[in-house]
């Protein structure tokens, strides 16, 4: 109610305390009646020591409530006073300030413990350090994740000067980083050598520097990477040697099937297994040669570049692959055999790559009605193109940037290197490949090369 606010209360004492000044004043004045004055006095006297008091009371109230806050004390409350009190406004804010910061405390707390409990579970060791200018031997170690003991197979050390005495080769390797940044360390722990990929984050917070270390055993991790690299290399090789292995088997099957229950030839027979023959020989040179060159995906042979015919390319790719495909019950149409055009290339890599290319095409029409492989040129803008299309599955194209990565395939059983490979053949001789696809429509991957 009204009475009980700070404002009434204040006026009427004000109000109380002028009236009785006036009422003194007026007595000394005009009376002599001194019992009275003295009377008058005395109760002005009370009336001032009464508003002090009371205008003091609520200082303190507020001293208090500051002092708590400061102190992060939540036990303090004022609700006697917010129901009870001259200014029940202000005593209901002190409550409610007090308590939200006792819910940001406890939230600061419970995510402290969080962070803590995240960075305990982590595989890296994590120790932070609370540094000391004046004394560097009182630095303290404010937190040290159990990967850290781990690692280092040292207790948890409060202070960072015990931890240098333990492992003082970790603790100059750390002071040479020095105000942040990365370094490979190797320590010998227990006759153990381990691999540490360490990290320097200096930190100042409220005035306060702190250093946080963090670090990894990654011997492990290169190993399992060497591993991985090694299977995968062998991937790529055995990729390599059945992509050309597979069409040199069919044509052989072919040359004996010609040949077979025959003891002496004629000469259209002759003349007939001369180019198969020779094709084998060139393939099977060329796939020894790449096999024996090979290194990795980004480090293909130094091209042996020499002018060869488009026609004598599309030639080649015709004997090679006809029966693959044939094998399918795919029609492969190669036209323009006859062209004098000529360019300058490595005929063994430009063949490898039309047969990574031939061979996806081959896998793309599984399960496709009147499967059709077309292999063809053509020029325009000072370029020239090679091109193998097809009528199969084709690519999303969201897809189309991810075929070229090194590894990633759609086909079950693929490698995921064949693109890569081709590009990367396609890239030493100054060219580029391209791709077009409609799925179940026509897909085309153009070797494209430049011509002048």
């Amino acid at each position: 109610m009204f009475y009980n606010r700070f404002t009434f209360r204040l006026l009427f004492r004000l109000l109380v305390i002028n009236a009785t000044a006036i009422l003194l004043i007026y007595l000394i004045r005009n009376t002599q009646l001194w019992f009275t004055i003295t009377g008058v006095s005395i109760l002005l006297i009370a009336f001032l020591f009464s508003l002090y008091f009371y205008i003091n009371q609520i200082r303190d109230d507020i001293k208090r409530f500051i002092l708590a806050v400061k102190t992060r004390d939540g036990t303090l409350n004022f609700k006697n006073k917010a129901t009870k009190g001259s200014f029940p406004e202000l005593y209901e804010s002190f409550n409610e300030i007090i308590q939200i910061h006792k819910d940001i405390q406890l939230e600061k707390d419970s995510m402290f413990q969080l962070i803590k409990t995240i960075l305990e579970q982590v595989p890296a060791g994590v120790i932070v350090i609370k540094n000391n200018e004046e004394d560097a031997r009182q630095a303290e170690i404010v937190f040290f994740n159990q990967a850290a003991v781990n690692l280092l197979n040292v207790p948890a050390y409060k202070y960072w000067h015990r931890l240098s005495q333990h492992i003082p080769q970790f603790a100059q390797e750390i002071k040479r980083i020095g105000k942040g940044g990365k370094r490979f360390i190797e320590l010998k722990i227990q006759d153990k050598l381990i691999q540490l990929s360490t990290e320097v984050i200096p930190l100042n917070l409220y005035q306060t520097d702190y250093t946080i270390i963090s670090f990894q055993n990654i011997k492990d991790e290169i190993e399992q990477k060497e591993s991985e690299a090694w299977n995968r290399l062998i991937g790529v090789i055995s990729h390599e040697i059945l992509n050309s292995i597979t069409p040199i088997s069919s044509l052989s099957d072919t040359v004996n099937s010609m040949i077979h229950d025959k003891q002496v030839l004629n000469y259209e027979e002759l003349e007939d297994l001369k180019p198969a023959i020779q094709t084998i020989k060139r393939r099977s040179e060329g796939l020894l040669d790449f096999v024996k060159d090979y290194r990795l995906i980004a480090e293909l042979p130094t091209p042996d570049l020499e002018y060869h015919t488009i026609g004598e390319i599309l030639k080649h790719i015709k004997i090679l692959m006809h029966p693959f495909a044939s094998g399918k019950n795919i029609l492969l149409k190669v036209d323009q055999t006859s062209s004098k055009i000529s360019i300058q290339i490595d005929l063994k890599l430009i063949e490898q790559a039309l047969i990574n290319l031939v061979t996806n095409s081959i896998h793309a029409l599984d399960d496709v009605e009147l499967p059709a492989i077309e292999i063809s040129y053509r020029l325009g803008q000072n370029r020239l193109y090679l091109e193998v299309s097809d009528n199969g599955k084709g690519i999303e194209p969201d897809l189309i940037e991810k075929i070229f990565v090194p590894f990633y395939t759609t086909r079950k059983n693929g490698s995921g290197i064949g693109l890569t490979i081709t590009r990367n053949i396609m890239k030493i001789h100054q060219g580029s490949i391209e791709v077009n696809s409609i799925p179940f429509e026509r897909t085309t991957f153009s070797l494209v090369f430049k011509y002048d």
